[in-house]
Parts: structure tokens; C-alpha cells; sequence
């Protein structure tokens, strides 16, 4: 399994004040969307970043992941409970959690309609799922930066891919890691979000965070694409 080979990429990389696009942006948004919740699940905690800023908030919280040598740094980190277990199979009672929390972590899940439905069966109604995603835009394959000096005068432009076609490409995020990614268009999500009883009532898609555009001159051309997408929805009553 790629998760469980190179989650140390992860855990590096990307959490513990490593990446400024949690620092500056995600972690953030989550901290101001989960104020005031009680008891919250965080599926696909990884190293449980989010799950230690939701215990500061106040919460009492259970983070999972299917992955063990994350689940086994989340419990090294402390500050919630954690324990394996998959997306798709919940181990909890129906309405267990007025939150769930899921953070970049859908776009790499295959059965995504049993996964939403685990989260509408665990959810409180009137309960929240925080769903942050990298931006379909971002993730379809075959999309990018395109500096094309053909034209007069020279242009640069954001080509869009097959968005519209659900694809899984295993990419090489770092010389020899290779992870998997689903694309999906995002009418995919929000129409299995709403046949679970999830209706979205807040939408953001930020602009990329200055952290992240210093880390590389060519990145000041994409401050206009925005890499994150977050919803957030409500469990009908």
C-alpha cells in the first residue's frame, strides 16, 4: 500500500508546521469551522493535526486512519484518541458526532459513496462535515501551467484536463513516492453529499497562501488558481 510505504512523506512534509499551505490556510479555515464543537470525528487523521487543533477547541475527539504508521505517530503526538480504521467502515453508532472532518483526504479514497455515507450515518442531524479537498481543478489529470511562446505575444495559461471524467493516476509526488489520486468533477461530490442528507451551505475556494508562493518564482503565476476547496454541510434534521 503506497499510504502505509510512504507516510513518512506525509508526516514530514506536510504536518508539525511543515507546510505553509496548513500553517497559513487550512488549519486556519478548520479552527474557525470547528469552534464550538463537542464530539468530533476526524477521518483520514494521518499524523492528527487537525484533531489536536479541534481538543484546543474544546472538543472531544476521535481521529482515524486506515494507515498505521500514521495512526501510530498521531498516538506518539497525543492530544486526542486515535485508532485504525477505514472511511468507508466507520466503527461508531449512528448520530455519534455533531463534526466530522475530513482533510484532503477524499481524493484518494475509491468507494467515495459509501465513505459520505458513513459520514451522513455517524452525523447528528443538524451535525457539520468539514470537507476540505485539493481543488478538482488542480487534481484533474493532465492540467497545468502551459507557457505557451508560440503565440504573439507569449502567453501563459491554466490548461484543464478531462475535468469531467473520474480518473485515478498514481503520481510521483517526490522522486520515487508515488501516491494515488481520484479525480472527480465536483458536482460528483456535492450530489453524493446532498443523497445522504449533506446539503452544502458555505463554499470556499481561497486563493493560494503567500507561504506557498515564495517557495518557487514560477509559482507567482499561480496565485489566481485556487488549490484548496472547502465545503462545509449540514446534516438534515
Amino acid at each position: 500500500m503506497s499510504w502505509e510505504t510512504h507516510a513518512d512523506w506525509w508526516i514530514d512534509g506536510f504536518t508539525d508546521g511543515a507546510d505553509p499551505e496548513y500553517e497559513e490556510q487550512i488549519l486556519p479555515l478548520a479552527a474557525e469551522e470547528l469552534a464550538g464543537a463537542r464530539r468530533v470525528l476526524d477521518v483520514g487523521c494521518g499524523d492528527g493535526q487537525v484533531s489536536r487543533l479541534a481538543t484546543r477547541l474544546g472538543a472531544e475527539v476521535i481521529g482515524i486512519d486506515p494507515t498505521w504508521n500514521c495512526v501510530c505517530v498521531a498516538h506518539e503526538r497525543g492530544g486526542a484518541t486515535f485508532a485504525r480504521a477505514a472511511a468507508a467502515q466507520l466503527p461508531f453508532a449512528d448520530k455519534s458526532f455533531d463534526v466530522v472532518v475530513a482533510c484532503l483526504v477524499f481524493e484518494h479514497i475509491r468507494d467515495v459513496d459509501t465513505a459520505i455515507a458513513e459520514v451522513g450515518r455517524v452525523l447528528q442531524p443538524g451535525g457539520r462535515f468539514c470537507f476540505f479537498l485539493n481543488h478538482p481543478l488542480l487534481q484533474t489529470p493532465n492540467s497545468g501551467w502551459i507557457d505557451d511562446q508560440f503565440l504573439d505575444p507569449p502567453e501563459q495559461y491554466w490548461r484543464i484536463g478531462s475535468y469531467l471524467v473520474e480518473d485515478e493516476t498514481l503520481e510521483e509526488v517526490e522522486k520515487g513516492v508515488f501516491i494515488p489520486f481520484i479525480h472527480r468533477p465536483l458536482s460528483r461530490y456535492v450530489n453524493a453529499l446532498a443523497a445522504n442528507g449533506l446539503l452544502v451551505e458555505r463554499m470556499e475556494e481561497p486563493a493560494p497562501p503567500s507561504g506557498f508562493l515564495a517557495k518557487a518564482e514560477e509559482y507567482a503565476s499561480a496565485a489566481t488558481i485556487p488549490r484548496l476547496l472547502y465545503l462545509r454541510t449540514r446534516k438534515l434534521a
